[in-house]
């Protein structure tokens, strides 16, 4: 859309290199080791041109649209707080005094403003446009403003002192919006060295259409291509332009950079349908968005094609197409919630850790490690509901009836859910989300068989953050999972939520919890 921020990422410093220190007596090299090492190559060679000195996860990276749209109300909020200001100062009485003709001009003056910041793309904040390129670009979204209020106060006939009163608004909203506007532009560079604002893609097939859109995000540095994966290494051994080769696709399945992966995309030629086909099958079982690079034909397809990386026009193959809004929405709603559940729950809190420490010895708190969004690796925290020196910290074994592990407070907080209390923590850290699929151990098992290997899909579940409670939880699929049947239905659900949810749909969700969870008498927790 016009005026979204196109977040290209600029290159990022590489490590620097171990220097070996200077001897007291050098001596004269007489072998050939010195060209061997010059010839081994850099941390940053290896790691390829486009990938920063520390990658963040997918779900701790800023939307570029979404940060686009808080830097345009700031400069709306500050347009206006400064219009009225600057009428306040200029009519003792104030605006809600004043006729509305009077104090139109001001206003209008402001939404023209923000209107030509949108229309010279002043909030694109391009990757390689220096600071005076931009302020320049912002300084023509004033002169065109400046523009039309003086051809509009000249045709009504404005009175000298609406045109000083405006004159005054003009100047100080020029000096406040271009400091503004160079303060976003250093912060928009600083995050894109970072990877806090490039998406991260991976190419499967070292395929010209992979040369080309690797070409193009080097130009552009709007999108950090992170790897080629392709089932023949003789055609990658070496990467493609600078990317390295990280394996087969049965590699990229498991390899550890994917919970960093925002896009998984295929540069086979589509023409090549039973290929197409058998990758989509293949990698289908990831939680992270699968696209197919189209390869319209011609220079002006490849254009159409290219054009903007950060945002590729790719088929969408597999994986939920992200929404920045709805995401900001469901964070915003995490936060504000999240937090008057904490102090709420503060008092309760300290109660159940005081019962916990006089129960049985060991920590209040209990942590594990759980699978979050995009299969990143999460720690969560619970009250410690079982004896300390018989816990599970890998989760492979789950809860029984009558379990011996389980302590009697911790019989009474696992049957009512308040042992998962803590998690409020992980949902204003942003690891979790107050609605969501449940978060298992990786390594959890159904019987002897890991949770993961019985349902192909398993892992869609992961394309969302894990929830506190959950749309599966108010269905009745709460508690350890014995068979893979409950497996596959906890999945079911868990995939019907991701397609359903909404801001509403959370919100009752939380209402519905308390309700199942009291009325709940057959799960083992």
């Amino acid at each position: 859309m016009a005026g979204a921020l196109n977040p290209r990422l600029s290159h990022a410093p590489g490590a620097s290199e171990s220097r070996l220190k200077p001897r007291l007596k050098p001596r004269p090299v007489v072998d050939a080791a010195p060209a061997a090492v010059a010839a081994e190559p850099s941390l940053r060679e290896r790691r390829g041109p486009m990938r920063p000195d520390r990658l963040i996860s997918a779900r701790e990276r800023l939307s570029g649209e979404i940060l686009s749209a808080l830097i345009r109300g700031v400069d709306a909020a500050a347009a206006v707080a400064l219009a009225w200001l600057v009428y306040d100062l200029q009519h003792p009485a104030g605006v809600w005094a004043s006729p509305v003709g009077r104090a139109i001009p001001y206003f209008a003056g402001a939404v023209l403003l923000v209107c030509g910041l949108g229309m010279v793309e002043a909030y694109g904040f391009r990757a390689r446009e220096r600071l005076s390129a931009h302020l320049a670009r912002t300084g023509a979204a004033f002169g065109v403003t400046g523009l039309v209020l003086a051809i509009a106060l000249a045709a009504g006939r404005a009175s000298a002192s609406l045109f000083e009163g405006v004159g005054a608004w003009f100047a100080l909203s020029f000096a406040t919006v271009h400091m503004l506007h160079a303060w976003w532009w250093a912060g928009v560079r600083r995050m894109r060295r970072s990877g806090r604002l490039a998406p991260n893609v991976v190419v499967v097939g070292a395929t010209q259409n992979a040369e080309r859109l690797i070409a193009r995000a080097l130009e552009q540095r709007d999108v950090a291509v992170l790897g080629v994966f392709d089932d023949r290494k003789s055609r990658a051994a070496d990467g493609v332009r600078g990317v390295p080769f990280l394996g087969d696709t049965s590699a990229l399945l498991t390899h550890r950079i994917m919970p960093y992966v925002d896009r998984v995309v295929i540069t086979v030629s589509s023409t090549a349908q039973a290929r197409v086909q058998a990758l989509v099958e293949k990698l289908g079982v990831l939680p992270n968005e699968i696209t197919l690079f189209v390869d319209l034909g011609g220079p002006g397809g490849q254009d159409a094609t290219l054009s903007r990386l950060a945002d590729i026009p790719l088929a969408h193959l597999s994986g939920r197409v992200a929404d920045a809004r709805r995401a900001f929405a469901k964070r915003a709603q995490d936060l504000v919630l999240g937090a008057l559940a904490l102090l709420l729950a503060a008092p309760l809190m300290a109660v159940i850790a005081i019962a916990v420490k006089l129960d049985s010895p060991g920590p209040v708190l209990f942590r594990q490690r759980r699978h979050g969004f995009n299969n990143e690796e999460i720690v969560i925290w619970k009250f410690r509901s079982m004896r300390h020196e018989l816990r599970d910290e890998a989760g492979e074994r789950q809860v029984e009836w009558d379990d011996a592990r389980v302590t009697r407070v911790g019989r009474f907080i696992r049957r009512t859910s308040l042992d998962e209390l803590p998690q409020i923590l992980n949902v204003l850290g942003g690891e979790m989300s107050l609605v969501g699929p449940r978060p298992h151990a990786p390594r959890m098992k159904t019987g002897a068989v890991e949770s993961a290997r019985l349902v192909a899909e398993y892992a869609h579940r992961h394309r969302i953050k894990p929830g506190m409670t959950g749309w599966a939880a108010i269905k009745g699929s709460r508690g350890p999972l014995g068979t893979a049947a409950a497996v596959r239905q906890r999945v079911a659900l868990d995939i019907d939520y991701i397609e359903r949810q909404s801001f509403w749909l959370d919100l009752y969700i939380m209402a519905m919890t308390l309700p199942c969870l009291l009325g709940d008498r057959q799960a083992a927790r």
